[in-house]
């Protein structure tokens, strides 16, 4: 790795600090726990990306086809578009796709705002997208309420914006703050606005299981390595040879849980987080909840939060529904 890399993927205080604090109150829960926002390291993103590739893991090239048949029509419905705002935008190709040249054609540059709190991901995303020579780009490194009220501030009267939520990052909220996200992105947004949103369907236990336990165990490096980001970043004592991945289905609440479960018994410390405890035999610490939905619950969950569906498409293989909402 060159050293500039180095520096430029390297936390700040502010980000030591709020990883630390979210650390220390979150392992303290029973049953204890971390959140997945912290996957996404540099080292987490390029593992997700290989899961993206895994034949067990179908969203992404679902999602991808669905953009890339569907991108004309999408354009055409948002027109005038002057701004689009995509909340976790990971290595950008999939906006990239909605805006090819193919469908752009010789519409006027527009402003596309990017919201994660990685800046590994704003930088590949930025890459991306900067090599279509199409937009004018503005990276936001923040949560994606604050970045959407970030990106959203300085607007024009005129034009529409189209907020883009894919990849089913919807479904690690649990249904309360589902519906609370979901009204929250709608206050930040203007009637006759847009959101585009990609939602993973509920499909069979086998399916979603080998989706988050794959034979080839790059979920479950995935899931390790948020213990490695621990004990760089935090000074912690996670054994990594002592956790096992396991990810279950719960038909009751609808979701792929995601937990790595202890073989033996642990004295952990994390040091910066001021946090020292036992961690018993097969406890397990989760880390991931991933929702499935059927399309109507889609409909349901967008009315609740200010929207009215305007198209959905459907990619029946892979249980997968991208749907296209206005701001009403």
């Amino acid at each position: 790795m060159r050293p500039s890399a180095a520096r430029a993927d390297a936390p700040t205080r502010a980000d030591l600090d709020a990883f630390a604090s979210d650390v220390e109150y979150y392992l303290q829960l029973a049953p204890r726990q971390l959140p997945s926002r912290y996957f996404y390291d540099a080292l987490g993103s390029a593992l997700f990306d290989a899961i993206c590739e895994l034949p067990w893991y179908p969203i992404t090239r679902a999602e991808q086809s669905l953009l890339d048949s569907r991108a004309a029509d999408i354009l055409e419905y948002v027109d005038p578009l002057t701004s689009i705002v995509e909340l976790g935008p990971g290595s950008g190709e999939k906006l990239a796709t909605l805006l090819s040249p193919r469908f752009v054609g010789l519409a006027p540059r527009m402003t596309v705002h990017l919201v994660d709190v990685s800046r590994a991901a704003l930088e590949r995303a930025s890459h991306t997208l900067a090599s279509l020579n199409l937009v004018d780009i503005v990276a936001h490194q923040a949560t994606y309420e604050s970045g959407l009220a970030q990106a959203t501030a300085g607007r024009g009267r005129s034009g529409r914006l189209l907020a883009l939520f894919l990849g089913s990052n919807i479904g690690n909220f649990d249904p309360p703050s589902c519906e609370a996200f979901l009204r929250g992105v709608r206050a930040l947004l203007r009637q006759g606005d847009q959101l585009l949103l990609g939602v993973d369907l509920v499909k069979a236990e086998r399916r979603l299981t080998l989706a988050y336990d794959d034979p080839l165990g790059v979920t479950a490096a995935f899931n390790r390595n948020l213990l490695v980001r621990v004990n760089r970043e935090l000074d912690a004592n996670f054994d990594l040879d002592h956790f096992d991945h396991r990810a279950v289905w719960n038909a009751e609440a609808a979701r792929v849980e995601m937990h790595l479960v202890a073989r033996s018994e642990q004295q952990v410390s994390v040091r910066a987080a001021d946090l020292s405890f036992t961690i018993a035999p097969g406890e397990y610490i989760w880390t991931e909840s991933s929702y499935k939905y059927e399309r109507e619950d889609i409909t349901r969950l967008l009315a609740v939060g200010g929207f009215h569906v305007a198209a959905q498409w459907i990619d029946e293989p892979a249980r997968f529904a991208l749907t296209l909402a206005d701001a009403i």
